[in-house]
């Protein structure tokens, strides 16, 4: 059969295209999206579209300033459903941000509930929250019913919602913005909303804006003013160079003071921290810094915060300065902090731009003279179709018989109405009676129009007293004056600028400085730089016996114990190292893995323990053994070896490690380690291997390196072992070094110290060696 589905034939419709194109294509759609629809704030109202839409919605809900409070949940139902088709958790959390005063220097919801905090808390549950308007977000929203911007309809064509709000003040810069794009991003800080419209309000006034200097906008603008205070310490140089390149950063410290607890003691008090910090991650990093004693002058830290902020910084010492104790905390802390300005936007909600201070504000100014021509001719319109009304009722009363007549006997009221020739009535009855004649309409008097017949239809009784008849002509005479200054106003760059700036400083008055809240809250200064001060210079110089076992179990004995003192250890351990420091010393640790670490004798445990792993504190393998312990002497030179014979002289200076993660120094080869570090004090080398060749040479002969794998020292035969492998016939014993001429000396076994002139053991270096002499030590160890 023809209809069989094996007969059948199925054209497939299949399109070829390369992938790069394909993938550019569909990515740019994702990028553009992105960058209009998500991440980047207008210019004109300073709002995202999520914003805007939560705004919008809650305003639809009329959820007025000074009306009630409705659940999160529904208001972030409504946004989800009418506007936004996102995650509601998504928009719940921008508009908890809104509403954050720790965030938003100008809150634009009103929250009632938790909020989150500036601990880093989340906002509870939207179902229990709720929420409102403020008056800065119905000042956004103010003129939205008069046409001042244009509509397009929501995601599924059921609604409409506003490409961008009226904005009666610079939003983008009062509240900031920060969002990240594809290819691009954009960070702005708040700002004081006196200030910016202080600067609008120049650059309204001047009748060519090019002309406005940068500079006088900038000193009008002096900086952000972040809604958790601080102190900005950036100089003015880069303050202007941001705002006139749209990229910058402002550096901002933590606002403290100096509080007197009696008996010559005292503590510092931080009051206000930088914008975007968490409270609780900063009391984190402090207590670590003092755990850690990464800046020793500093004792505890204590958070007495209640409603304000209030973080008490105890030192360790009265006689500390703060000055620089500050410093090292503005350091090494996030009481110190660096804002990045980005002034990356959507100029007319299309073309993304970074922008200066002129242009974000000259694109706020214009927004704003379109709002007012939209509105004023909004309110023409409607004035033109009053007047319309009003001539129609002016008519009727002037011939109120007549229109009584033919609504009561007409068929069709309506199109007699229309039909009828007013004029000649209209001007007998003015004659007849003492009417002033009212002043020229934009309509035509010889008949009554579809709107005034409806609204002649549609009258109350009431209204035919004499006393309604006067007030349609007060309105009349009040509405005509009112167009003709509208007129005016269209028609004149002037009157629009000049009514702009009467709007500009309405809304100054009503959240300027004089109001609640109003008020500059960061401040500016100059730097005050603490000058590098060494560790050890901040720490208290105290005495110290440093002890470590052999299994790498460290502590610090206060005051100088005798090194031969009976000291505890755990289990299956024994000492290895005892000598004398003290708390301001660095400790070099060098380990058999050719890299050296660097302890500070204050951050050592205490002595009344058995001590702590120093692999806790340095990252030391737990199969590479310690080689030595040695306090770190500045200029002194140092010698190391390896298992495999070779060495080299390295700087001390070379070998301070900044991190726990120690620094390489000595190169080494498969199978060997670094068996020797000593301290060099003399002008030639003994050296002494396994199999007790004793062989001596020249200081001289040895290359003093940063890093690396050194030279021969001595050499050694390989032997055939127990089981036919060669093996090294000896390897590296010890060294050390000294002066010839005082000669070589070693303690015997009676008590006595014996020295011996080296001469006949001197040859070249890399040599075998020889026996030593007689009474030598027979583990081949030098003392």
């Amino acid at each position: 059969m023809s209809d069989a589905p094996e007969d059948r034939k199925i054209e497939h419709l299949t399109t070829s295209e390369p992938l790069s194109r394909a993938i550019g294509e569909r990515y740019l759609t994702y990028a553009l999206s992105t960058i209009m629809h998500r991440a980047l704030p207008d210019a004109r109202d300073g709002l995202k579209p999520v914003h805007r839409r939560i705004l919008f919605a809650m305003r639809e809900l009329k959820l007025s300033s000074s009306g009630g409070f409705r659940k999160s949940a529904k208001i972030s139902g409504d946004v989800m459903g009418n506007y936004h088709p996102h995650g509601d958790a998504a928009i719940y959390d921008a508009m908890a941000r809104l509403a954050q005063d720790f965030n938003m220097r100008y809150p634009l919801v009103d929250g009632q509930g938790n909020f989150g905090n500036i601990d880093g808390d989340n906002p509870a549950a939207s179902r229990y929250t709720e929420a409102r308007l403020t008056a800065a977000s119905e000042a956004l929203m103010e003129g939205l019913a008069e046409n001042s911007v244009d509509f397009r309809p929501n995601y599924d064509g059921t609604l409409e919602e506003p490409v961008v709000l009226p904005a009666a003040f610079p939003n983008l810069l009062a509240n900031g913005a920060s969002g990240i794009a594809v290819g691009m991003a954009t960070n702005i800080p708040p700002h004081n909303l006196h200030e910016l419209i202080d600067a609008c309000i120049h650059l309204a006034k001047a009748e060519n804006s090019d002309l406005v200097r940068d500079d006088t906008l900038i000193e009008l603008v002096r900086g952000p003013d972040f809604p958790t205070g601080g102190v900005i310490v950036e100089p003015k140089e880069s303050i202007r160079e941001a705002y006139l390149t749209g990229r910058g950063s402002f550096r901002t410290r933590a606002r403290w003071e100096k509080e007197d607890t009696g008996r010559g003691t005292w503590n510092i008090v931080v009051t206000e921290i930088p914008f975007q910090v968490q409270k609780s991650k900063l009391i984190e990093r402090l207590a670590e810094i003092i755990q850690t004693k990464k800046v020793p002058l500093l004792a505890d830290v204590r958070d007495e915060s209640a409603d304000d902020i209030r973080i008490v910084l105890e030192p360790r010492s009265r006689n500390v300065d703060p000055e620089m104790l500050m410093g090292m905390l503005f350091r090494n802390s996030d009481l110190e902090t660096r804002f990045s300005l980005n002034m990356n936007v959507l100029i007319d909600g299309r073309v993304p731009k970074v922008c200066s201070l002129k242009e974000v504000l000259r694109a706020f100014l214009d927004h704003r003279r379109e709002v007012l021509i939209r509105r004023s001719q909004h309110r023409m319109d409607k004035i033109d179709h009053r007047l319309e009304v009003l001539e129609g009722f002016i008519t009727a009363f002037l011939n109120l018989d007549r229109v009584i007549d033919i609504i009561r006997y007409d068929a069709d009221p309506k199109s007699a109405l229309m039909a009828e020739d007013w004029a000649r009535k209209q001007a007998r009855a003015t004659s007849e009676k003492d009417y002033v004649s009212p002043l020229t309409l934009p309509h035509s008097t010889d008949g009554l129009s579809e709107v005034q017949v409806e609204a002649i239809l549609n009258m109350r009784l009431r209204s035919l007293r004499k006393l309604e008849e006067m007030e349609l002509l007060k309105e009349q005479d009040a509405l005509m004056r009112e167009r003709a200054e509208l007129d005016d106003l269209l028609n004149s760059d002037t009157l629009q600028w000049k009514k702009i700036v009467g709007e500009l400083k309405d809304i100054q008055k009503r959240f300027g400085k004089d109001a609640p809240g109003g008020a500059r809250r960061s401040d500016f200064a100059d730097a005050t730089v603490v000058e590098e001060v060494p560790l050890e210079a901040m720490i208290e110089r105290e005495p110290i016996t440093v002890i470590c076992s052999k299994m790498g179990w460290i502590r610090a004995m206060k005051g100088h114990q005798p090194v031969d003192a009976e000291v505890k250890f755990r289990d299956g351990d024994e000492g290895r190292f005892v000598f004398h420091a003290e708390t301001t010393d660095k400790i070099l640790l060098a380990g058999a893995n050719g890299r050296f670490y660097t302890l500070l004798g204050a951050n050592l445990p205490g002595g009344r323990g058995l001590g702590e792993p120093v692999r806790l504190m340095v990252d030391l393998p737990n199969e590479a053994e310690i080689v030595d312990l040695l306090i770190y002497r500045p200029g002194e030179k140092l010698i190391v070896a390896s298992t495999a014979g070779e060495g080299f002289v390295v700087s001390a200076d070379e070998t301070v490690a900044q991190t726990r993660a120690g620094k390489q120094v000595m190169n080494l080869p498969s199978e060997a380690r670094m068996a020797i570090c000593k301290r060099v004090a003399g002008d030639h080398l003994a050296i002494v291997s396994k199999n007790r060749k004793l062989l001596v040479f020249p200081l001289a002969d040895l290359p003093e390196m940063t890093r690396g794998k050194g030279v021969r020292l001595q050499k050694y035969n390989m032997a055939r072992g127990r089981q036919g492998v060669l093996e090294l016939d000896g390897g590296l014993s010890d060294l050390t070094t000294f002066e010839l001429a005082k000669g070589l000396s070693w303690p015997m076994s009676n008590g006595n110290t014996r020295t011996e002139d080296m001469t006949d053991w001197v040859a070249k270096r890399a040599g075998v060696g020889k026996t030593p002499p007689h009474g030598f030590p027979r583990d081949n160890k030098f003392p």
